[in-house]
């Protein structure tokens, strides 16, 4: 069993920047692959990102390549969503989420791990 809890979120005007953390804890995530969900209101989830603990290997959706980034905290189990050069489009509650396999995934029925999720408003 994994705990995620996410944190970060906010209002922030057009091309600023913000951070989402989501802490992991109950088990180490070096089995894991950790994925970055958002959601808008009346839109169906939608991938962000997503990495492979074991060696860090990355995928982003071609919406938010370039300008947002994972980063990790090993010691302190917690991956980081570096979001820059925010769009109002980009508004939406951001998920973390886990899966039990070192394969990363865009599809949110792969994961069996959720956070609550986390509130991002960009205005224009």
């Amino acid at each position: 069993q994994v705990q995620l809890v996410e944190s970060g979120g906010g209002l922030v005007q057009a091309g600023g920047s913000l951070r989402l953390s989501c802490a992991a804890s109950g088990r180490t995530l070096i089995t894991y692959s950790m994925g970055w969900f958002r959601q808008a209101p009346g839109k169906e989830r939608e991938f962000v990102a997503a990495v492979r603990w074991s060696d860090f290997s990355q995928n982003y959706s071609d919406s938010v390549k370039g300008r947002f980034t994972i980063s990790r905290d090993n010691a302190k189990n917690t991956v980081y969503l570096q979001m820059s050069l925010l769009k109002p489009e980009d508004t939406a509650v951001y998920y973390c989420a886990a899966r039990l396999r070192p394969v990363v995934s865009r599809i949110p029925e792969d994961y069996g791990y959720w956070g609550q999720g986390t509130q991002v408003t960009v205005s224009s």
